[in-house]
């Protein structure tokens, strides 16, 4: 564990924004650190957008702009909102839904690199797939965790009790989709609406795009400290019959690019009826908890079998999970669970049951649980002998 935590604190000192310079640089150190602990690593080349904030931003403030122009002008106007504003949320949902993100095609790319290495029986059918991620998020004023300690501090407990938090990115959406029915009926109200949320999302998006880079300990080098201990252990005591990779996405913080590179270039050596993927996200807090379901635009819930299959080895090997919690943002789990793939979410949480020091410069290893760290990397190391077990009963 001394060696996961050294890995932490030395990838945090270093400013790690999606498809920057300092993003490649830790994509090598992990590779070289992976080498080196006996897995066959390598990092993959990509380009990608490198940000949301462009693609949510524009398309709401165009819509915003178009609901203005309704609300002077007349018939064209208002026809103008409505085909504006649907086509911006239809845009803007596509792209935080873990859809194509068609409208990033005509947007500058940066390079970004994805950790791939190669560790169990390589020759292996069956793969398990461990995802953490090494970029690191921007802050803002959206992410400020000042209203919930608040709440937190008068009255404990009471965030707690619920299980899903709000649907953050509905606001996103909302201009567009009131500007282009305020350009159906023409209502001032709709129209006015739609102008007040477009411009609200414009401003939060460039608030975001502004904002520092955390640090990122908890999320998501924790993550990556647990693909570290799994490929020590899996070096130290070898199994067979099941390949393990072990990947670490870069540009996940720009809505799971990373990701779908990856997706795309070893898809066609994964087929979905002998693999697992296992997302790893935010193992800093203290509660290990197995995710039910994700989505910004809407909730899909991950494979039940594959979730019991996670609880059922961590009921095992005695490490304890929270379960029945669905979040509302957005991980590399999300295109695996789109794509078909029996897939799993692990993440951790505080007492109020979401994310400490989440995207903020607080976000640091001080505050990292590092009991949760060592319960993530003996459950995905349990996991992976289940599953070997399992193949060589078969």
């Amino acid at each position: 564990m001394a060696d996961l935590e050294a890995a932490v604190r030395h990838l945090e000192s270093s400013e790690r924004g999606t498809a920057s310079p300092g993003e490649r640089e830790a994509a090598n150190w992990i590779a070289q650190q992976l080498g080196a602990l006996g897995a066959d690593a390598h990092t993959e080349s990509e380009q990608v957008h490198g940000g949301y904030w462009v693609p949510v931003g524009v398309p709401a403030a165009a819509a915003a702009c178009l609901a203005l122009a309704a609300l002077r002008g007349g018939a064209l106007a208002r026809l103008a909102a409505l085909a504006g504003g649907a086509a911006a949320g239809a845009s803007i949902v596509d792209d935080i839904s873990g859809g194509s993100q068609a409208a990033r095609r005509a947007l500058p790319k940066r390079e970004s690199r994805n950790v791939v290495a190669v560790a169990g029986d390589p020759d292996a059918e069956r793969t398990l797939v461990l995802v953490a991620h090494h970029d690191a998020g921007h802050g803002g004023a959206v992410f400020d965790h000042t209203l919930a300690d608040t709440i937190e501090e008068r009255w404990p407990g009471f965030i707690g009790q619920f299980k899903t938090y709000p649907p953050i990115m509905w606001p996103t959406i909302a201009g567009p989709l009131f500007t282009a029915l305020g350009g159906l009926t023409g209502s001032r109200k709709l129209l006015a609406a739609g102008a007040a949320f477009g411009l609200g999302t414009a401003a939060a998006m460039a608030d975001i795009a502004r904002a520092p880079v955390s640090p990122g300990a908890s999320d998501n080098l924790s993550a990556v400290a647990v693909l570290l201990g799994v490929a020590d252990a899996l070096q130290a005591e070898p199994i067979e019959g099941l390949r393990v990779l072990l990947v670490s996405t870069g540009s996940e913080e720009s809505f799971m690019e990373g990701m779908r590179r990856f997706m795309q270039r070893w898809g066609p050596d994964l087929p979905k009826e002998r693999t697992t993927v296992v997302c790893l996200e935010t193992l800093g807090c203290p509660r290990l908890a197995l995710i039910e379901g994700e989505g910004m635009a809407w909730m899909t819930d991950y494979p039940q079998h594959t979730r019991d299959l996670v609880a059922d080895v961590a009921d095992a090997a005695g490490i304890e999970l929270v379960r029945g919690l669905r979040t509302r943002a957005a991980t590399d789990g999300l295109i695996a669970l789109r794509a078909g793939y029996d897939s799993a979410l692990l993440a951790s949480v505080d007492q109020r049951n979401i994310p400490s020091h989440w995207h903020c410069a607080c976000d640091v290893a001080d505050n990292v649980d590092f009991d949760t760290v060592r319960h993530a990397t003996d459950l995905c190391v349990a996991l992976a002998r289940r599953l070997s077990r399992q193949l060589e009963r078969v």
